[in-house]
């Protein structure tokens, strides 16, 4: 069983959970997920560590209330406990100095940033980080990502804080000012990452996209996070979650993720909704 010892509300319907799990803790890396289940009767779920305390033997983990599971997660209280938590999971980030290494995180995409600009940051790198999501009040970890950038942009799709737009615009204008970026990581939507692949393929910046956002099971046994990476069909859980986006096929990928639309919405017409919403 695993405690959970602190709930932070970061923004309407997003939470962030502190879970005790010293064995997790002492071993996770950036990048890497946990599967858990809530209970017996529960779904297994995937969900990135957004941040760890080897000390304290804990880990963190950032989640939006969706479906019937993230709910239900949503619903437990401090020192109630998770029945399952595995890991970690999942390839780490693959951390050196490059040079100036550009984060970008989407929504909550924000989350399993976070602890790999800090990961950069310590490395010796210049992190320039660009945040984003639909407004203000759906903004996280705003001064955690302040605290291991060099210099942090933030977007939002109203102008309500930062410069009105998306991610890709502080970007566009980074590389038209000529700033030397030998690196760049995005996650987010999978048309977020899209848009910033789009943007750096003609200009040769090396682009890491995590797709953590497709996972289901996160064993590569239900096929749900198969995508074609450099004409190869790859599972996001086991081979990545972090792949050369100028590799991955987002078309084929979006095609395949619209395909379930109209089931999730009969889903929705029940209580709980549907599995794939977590």
């Amino acid at each position: 069983m695993y405690t959970v010892t602190k709930i932070e509300e970061l923004s309407p319907g997003v939470k962030a959970f502190v879970i005790k799990a010293p064995l997790i803790a002492h071993k996770c890396q950036p990048g890497q997920f946990v599967i858990l289940r809530i209970d017996e009767d529960g779904e297994r779920i995937p969900l990135t560590i957004a941040d760890f305390n080897r000390e304290a033997g804990t880990i963190s983990l950032i989640f939006q209330e969706v479906g019937r599971t993230s709910r239900q997660l949503g619903a437990l209280c401090t020192g109630e406990t998770i029945l399952d938590v595995a890991g970690p999971l999942g390839q780490a980030t693959h951390i050196k100095q490059f040079g100036t290494v550009v984060c970008i995180g989407g929504g909550i995409g924000v989350a399993p940033v976070y602890p790999i600009a800090r990961a950069y940051k310590e490395a010796g790198n210049k992190v320039i980080s660009i945040i984003g999501a639909r407004n203000a009040d759906l903004l996280i970890l705003e001064k955690e990502m302040a605290a291991v950038s060099d210099t942090l942009y933030i977007t939002t799709d109203d102008g309500s804080k930062g410069c009105k737009g998306l991610v890709i615009n502080p970007l566009q204008e980074l590389i038209a000012d000529g700033e030397k970026i030998a690196l760049v990581m995005a996650i987010g939507p999978v048309i977020m990452m899209r848009g910033v692949a789009d943007v750096t393929r003609p200009y040769g910046i090396p682009t890491i996209v995590s797709l953590n956002p497709i996972m289901v099971d996160g064993t590569g046994m239900c096929g749900g996070c198969r995508v074609s990476v450099a004409n190869q069909n790859k599972f996001a859980c086991v081979d990545g979650p972090e792949f050369n986006a100028h590799e991955v096929d987002f078309d084929g990928l979006m095609t395949r993720q619209r395909i379930y639309r109209e089931h999730e919405k009969m889903e929705h017409r029940f209580e709980g909704g549907c599995s794939c919403h977590r």
